[in-house]
């Protein structure tokens, strides 16, 4: 195996490299000067189009879930053994990069790609699944493709809307899939080995290491919420200061506030307020209403709650000391998801063997690997992102990275032992 990845391993990922160009580009993304690639919107389906023939190039049976998942299988000696799941997703955001989710759909191809060529088959057969939506670019709950997969709830299916009134049964409807056949995309623990996700990092730390891969031990818990705060509009020339009633201004100290809280968690919690609206938006008119989003992360599970007590009492104080209402609504919940020891253990091992020096990091971006930690033995490899840039056009990745991860991807597949994993107890 480590002559034959050493021989594939620069064109496998240069490759993996010029197709996720190539899918950054129209017809594959809903917008024409950058990539957006919403879960079921046209750029989506014809994107999962042409993944699609890539698995089938590659050797891979491929079928679509009832909620849009891309799975594509490849056999492996025995046929009644757990699969190794490997995933990442297919969407992309607004104005995003060409590699963030997509490379790690494209590696796994490529690596069973290298197998097929070889005739070669595990013990094990190997999954892919290429999720729709981890994004929630379009809908409001995130990662609907891995909840449904791992058995997770995704809440009230007939509510769920996009932000132009359309349904995910509308959405559904309009690609061929039928939302009452829902249930059949779960699946069952038993069917899998484990998961195993790669991933651009997104972050600056292993390009400030000059490092090119490390294997992920947790992934950050959010706490995602709406806050709609109602003042009194009134004209901007007539309204004395003092009586004024201004949403905009509370919704500035509050921001100012949860940045404050956020700095004395000693790098322990991130807060964003990611998005704001005033209305009614006019340059003469005291803002009568502010509407936005607040998110916390943290791996700390109990900090992470905590937080979210502090921020709400943060909002609480400053409204009621400008006569201000505050309404918190629909609140998203994703929780810290610790990745497992044995797989990570064994992914660090295939780095160092691979000729890289062992790293381990916590993931401070939410990933569907977060729907798996708590169902299956599951692990991530990131990616380095130079500049730690990501969500951005400007999202990179280099040929000697992307080949190294290749390498690992590789030896891990070949080195993974059902029995070092999922004892014969737990297969139960």
């Amino acid at each position: 195996m480590d002559r034959f990845t050493a021989h594939h391993s620069r064109s496998s990922a240069q490759r993996a490299m010029n197709r996720c160009r190539e899918l950054s580009e129209t017809p594959y993304s809903d917008i024409p000067d950058g990539l957006f690639r919403p879960f079921l919107g046209p750029a989506h389906t014809i994107t999962s189009e042409r993944v699609t023939s890539w698995m089938q190039d590659a050797g891979l049976s491929v079928r679509r879930d009832a909620i849009g998942t891309l799975i594509g299988r490849y056999e492996g000696t025995q046929p009644d053994a757990p699969a190794l799941l490997i995933g990442s997703h297919i969407d992309s955001v607004r104005n995003g990069g060409a590699f963030d989710g997509m490379l790690g759909v494209l590696l796994a191809i490529e690596c069973v790609s290298a197998l097929h060529s070889n005739n070669q088959h595990l013990p094990y057969a190997i999954e892919i699944a290429a999720f729709g939506d981890e994004e929630g670019s379009r809908f409001p709950q995130s990662m609907l493709g891995s909840r449904m997969l791992s058995g997770k709830s995704v809440g009230s299916v007939a509510e769920i809307q996009d932000q132009d009134g359309v349904t995910l049964q509308e959405a559904l409807k309009g690609v061929g899939l039928d939302i009452a056949y829902l249930e059949s995309a779960r699946r069952s623990p038993h069917e899998f080995l484990g998961y195993l996700e790669l991933h651009i990092e997104q972050g600056p730390i292993l390009d400030k290491e000059g490092l090119s891969v490390a294997a992920v031990e947790a992934i950050v818990g959010i706490r995602r919420f709406h806050v709609i705060l109602k003042g009194e509009a009134g004209h901007a020339g007539t309204v004395p200061m003092e009586m004024r009633r201004d949403a905009l201004a509370a919704a500035s100290e509050i921001v100012l506030g949860i940045e404050a809280y956020a700095n004395q968690s000693e790098g322990q919690l991130r807060a964003t307020v990611g998005k704001s609206e005033a209305f009614p938006g006019a340059i003469n008119i005291i803002p009568g209403r502010v509407a936005f989003t607040v998110e916390l992360r943290s791996a700390d599970h109990s900090g992470l709650d905590c937080s979210v007590l502090n921020v709400t009492s943060l909002i609480e104080a400053i409204c009621a000391k400008r006569n201000i209402s505050a309404t918190i609504f629909d609140r998203q919940d994703f929780e810290p998801a610790l990745c497992d020891t044995r797989l990570t253990t064994l992914l660090e091992d295939c780095i160092e063997t691979a000729g890289h020096p062992r790293k381990r990091l916590v993931s401070g971006a939410g990933h569907d690997a977060m729907m798996m930690c708590d169902w299956i033995p599951t692990t991530m490899l990131f990616i380095r992102s130079p500049g730690g840039i990501s969500h951005h056009p400007a999202e990179t990745v280099e040929l000697k990275d992307v080949a190294a991860a290749f390498d690992v991807m590789m030896t891990f597949v070949s080195s993974l032992d059902a029995r070092r994993v999922r004892p014969e107890g737990e297969m139960q």
